[in-house]
C-alpha cells in the first residue's frame, strides 16, 4: 500500500447558521500519521467528513495527489474511514465483516481468503476469524473494523475518534498496536481526537483546530514546547500563562510585568518588544519548587514566591498549586525521580520559593489588554 498527499485549499462549511469550518486550508503528507486536534464543535470531523467525501463543502477544494476530488463520491477517492461505532455487522463473523468490502467487488474466492488471512494476521486476529462481533472487546471490535477499512487498499485511512468507546488501559494499548500498523503499512493517516495525550503520542504532525479554524500546525515537540496561540497552550496539556506589559527589553530578554505575579523574564527575540502587550506560557514541569530560595538565579533566572494552596500527590509525581501574594496561582509538577522524592516534603500551607529560566518561557499571541494570570487544566477558586 502507498500513502498519497491529502491538499485541502479554502474549504468552508455551514450547517443553516452554524460555520463548522472557515476558509481552512492544510497540508498533509504522503505516509504521515496526521492528526487533527481540537474540543468538541470544533470542525474536525467536518473537515474528515470534507476529505472522506460524505459531506460536500460551500467553497474551497479537496485533491488527493494533485487530483481534485471534491466532487467526487467516498468510493471514488481511495480513502476509507474508521468510525467511533466500529460499523461491524453483527451477523457476520470477523472474516465475513472485513471481507464484505471484496465480496460487493465480486472478488474471487480465493483471492478473498488470501486478503483476509493476511489482514486479520496483521491486526492480530487471525485466531478469531470464526467469532461474532458479540463475542469480542471493544479493541477487538476496532481492530476488526480497521482490517476492514484497510483491505481495499486505500491510500488514506480516516480516524473519526476511534478510540473513544474504550477504557484508559485499552486506549493506550490499541494506539501502540495502531503506530505499528501505521507503520507497517505505510498508508497516510488522518486521526481525529479530542484526547491530547493521544495526539501528542503517535502523531507526525498535529493541526490543532478550535471555532472552525486551524490555530497551528506542526510536530507533537512543537505543539508543546512552543504554542503559537493562548488557546493551544491552553488546551495542549497543563500550563501557566501570564500577561502584562513588556517594560523593557535587552539583548533578546523582554520584562513582563504581570500584575499578579510581578516582573517574568522571557527570552523572545523580536516577539515582545518594549511597550508591547503580550500572554507568556510556562510549563508546570519547567518550573522548580523548594522550601528555600534559589542559591542563584542567573541573569536569565525568574524567582517567585509563593504559599502553597493546594499539594496533589499522585505517585509518579506531585503536583501544586502555589498562590503569590498578589493574588495569582502557578501550578508546579515535581518528578519523583528517586525513591525519597516518594513522600513529599513540601505540604500545604508552606511557604515556598519557585524559579524557571526565561527560555523555557514562551510568547503566544499578543492579547492587547491586561489579563490576569491563569492555569490551563485544573484550577482553584481564589
Amino acid at each position: 500500500m502507498l500513502g498519497s498527499n491529502v491538499s485541502i485549499s479554502g474549504l468552508s462549511k455551514s450547517f443553516g447558521d452554524f460555520k463548522a469550518l472557515k476558509d481552512v486550508s492544510l497540508e498533509i503528507k504522503k505516509g504521515e500519521f496526521f492528526s487533527l486536534l481540537g474540543p468538541s464543535g470544533c470542525g474536525k470531523t467536518t473537515l474528515l467528513r470534507l476529505i472522506a467525501g460524505f459531506e460536500d463543502p460551500d467553497s474551497g477544494l479537496v485533491s488527493i495527489d494533485g487530483r481534485d476530488v471534491t466532487g467526487l463520491p467516498p468510493d471514488k477517492r481511495r480513502c476509507n474511514t474508521v468510525f467511533q461505532s466500529y460499523a461491524l455487522f453483527p451477523h457476520l463473523t470477523v472474516f465475513e465483516n472485513v471481507a464484505f468490502p471484496l465480496r460487493i467487488r465480486k472478488t474471487p474466492g480465493k483471492k478473498v481468503r488470501e486478503l483476509v488471512k493476511r489482514h486479520l494476521d496483521l491486526v492480530q486476529l487471525e485466531k478469531h476469524a470464526d467469532k461474532k462481533p458479540s463475542q469480542l472487546s471493544g479493541g477487538q471490535k476496532q481492530r476488526v473494523a480497521i482490517a476492514r477499512a484497510l483491505i481495499n487498499e486505500p491510500s488514506v485511512l480516516l480516524l473519526d475518534e476511534p478510540l473513544s468507546a474504550l477504557d484508559a488501559k485499552l486506549r493506550q494499548h490499541m494506539l501502540v498496536e495502531l503506530d505499528s500498523i501505521h507503520d507497517e503499512v505505510g498508508i497516510t493517516f488522518i486521526y481525529v481526537t479530542h484526547d491530547q495525550a493521544e495526539a501528542l503520542s503517535v502523531s507526525d504532525r498535529i493541526a490543532v483546530m478550535d471555532g472552525g479554524k486551524i490555530l497551528q500546525v506542526g510536530s507533537p515537540q512543537d505543539i508543546y514546547e512552543n504554542p503559537k496561540a493562548e488557546f493551544v497552550a491552553r488546551f495542549i496539556g497543563d500550563t501557566n500563562l501570564f500577561s502584562g506589559k513588556v517594560v523593557s527589553f535587552s539583548n533578546g530578554i523582554s520584562l513582563v510585568q504581570d500584575e499578579r505575579i510581578g516582573a517574568i523574564k522571557v527570552e523572545a527575540g523580536n516577539e515582545a518588544p518594549e511597550g508591547s502587550w503580550v500572554s507568556v506560557a510556562v510549563r508546570p514541569e519547567k518550573i522548580r519548587i523548594s522550601l528555600a530560595p534559589p542559591a542563584e538565579a542567573g541573569p536569565l533566572g525568574n524567582v517567585v514566591k509563593g504559599m502553597v494552596d493546594e499539594p496533589i500527590y499522585s505517585g509518579f509525581q506531585s503536583k501544586y498549586y502555589v498562590r503569590t501574594p498578589g493574588g495569582g496561582h502557578l501550578v508546579v509538577f515535581r518528578q519523583h525521580a528517586q525513591w525519597s522524592e516518594g513522600v513529599p516534603d513540601i505540604k500545604w500551607k508552606d511557604e515556598v520559593w519557585l524559579s524557571w529560566s526565561a527560555r523555557d518561557a514562551v510568547v503566544v499571541e499578543a492579547s492587547g489588554t491586561s489579563i490576569a494570570p491563569v492555569v490551563s487544566g485544573d484550577s482553584l477558586d481564589e
